[in-house]
């Protein structure tokens, strides 16, 4: 194979990434930006610009997108592209917690800093030392502290829940949200100083309706995976299906296709896969959304608030054979939220809490 030409091959591959191993065929780790489906020009863009990213020395980094966008997996490529590769990725989900806990997993406590604080505990900040923080939904993180997490990033270091010594940690912290922060900010929700403090460098990932060329690949891959996962035949979608799905607005964006493409490969036996096949869809209405627009009449005598939650998370992961994501739907509540409820009550799951 004549090795002398070096030029990409595809305007989706950034030329700095072209690595003497890969040019040369030698087996490496997957380029971290191939798991970031798309070849269209907005898309190739984002992948470049997350590249550069990567390979920055900024400590700060904010991702902006509309709720599955893939924010999380754009940050977990800044991390595999980054000199921090050999560190630590640890997430957490800003809106999983209340504020107290939170603090405590971020930052750790020390003995005897609360109730139930019975020994030491390093909190996630420590346990990125040297590698990459990611922060899902900052836009959610109370004011107070935000306080916290800004004097963390200007000064590098940090104290414990309860503790009095300051612990210094190098790590990158990569922030992701689906709202507006400048509206926030005028609504008093969110630090001014704090934005521009993370804001350092920012990526704003496109919403799926405005790259509907890209779907094809998307599905292509979807179904490759759910038929591994699931031992089942490879499936495909026909040329009609395909023009359906690329004509269809996503405002759930790319979880919102997976949900449809894992309901048809499941659901139906055809193949390919035909617009029927993909129109299988869930209730008309979103359960929750209805749910919110009740109306709950207090009794006269009032209710316990900590066991009416206990029987209601208890009933979810009953009914759904202690699935924690489809408990989650039946409450309205992400995985870590249930999950938080569950050891809260110390409730006891059947299956793995990964379920």
């Amino acid at each position: 194979m004549n090795q002398t030409n070096t030029k990409p091959q595809t305007p989706c591959v950034p030329p700095q990434r072209l690595s003497t191993t890969r040019l040369l065929g030698i087996g490496r780790e997957p380029d971290p930006f191939d798991r970031i489906a798309g070849t269209s020009r907005e898309i190739c863009k984002i992948k470049a610009l997350l590249n550069r990213i990567a390979r920055s020395p900024a400590s700060t980094v904010l991702i902006s997108g509309e709720s599955g966008t893939g924010k999380g997996l754009a940050a977990r490529a800044i991390h595999e592209a980054s000199e921090r590769a050999d560190g630590s990725f640890v997430s957490i989900n800003c809106s999983a917690l209340p504020p107290g806990l939170l603090e405590s997993e971020l930052f750790g406590h020390e003995r005897g800093a609360f109730t139930d604080a019975k020994e030491r505990k390093k909190g996630l900040v420590e346990a990125a030392k040297g590698g990459t923080l990611f922060l899902d939904e900052l836009g959610e993180m109370d004011l107070g502290l935000q306080a916290k997490l800004l004097h963390f990033l200007d000064h590098k270091s940090f104290r414990r829940v309860g503790g009095c010594v300051d612990i210094q940690a190098d790590v990158r912290v990569v922030a992701a949200t689906n709202v507006d922060l400048m509206a926030a900010i005028a609504d008093r929700r969110f630090r001014r100083d704090l934005y521009y403090r993370m804001a350092v460098l920012m990526v704003e990932l496109p919403p799926l309706r405005e790259r509907p060329e890209d779907i094809r690949e998307i599905v292509s891959r979807l179904l490759r995976d759910f038929a591994e996962e699931l031992n089942l035949s490879p499936r495909r979608v026909s040329p009609m299906g395909l023009r359906w799905l690329q004509a269809q607005p996503w405002p759930g964006n790319v979880r919102e296709l997976k949900n449809t493409i894992e309901r048809a490969v499941l659901l139906s036996p055809e193949n390919p896969l035909c617009v029927e096949d993909l129109t299988l869809a869930p209730p008309a209405h979103d359960p929750i959304e209805a749910r919110a627009s009740d109306t709950f009449e207090l009794p006269p005598e009032g209710v316990d608030l900590r066991t009416l939650e206990r029987s209601l998370v208890a009933q979810a992961l009953g009914r759904t054979g202690g699935n924690i994501t489809h408990a989650g739907r039946l409450l309205g509540l992400s995985r870590d939220q249930v999950r938080y409820r569950i050891e809260k009550f110390s409730l006891r799951v059947h299956t793995s809490p990964d379920s």
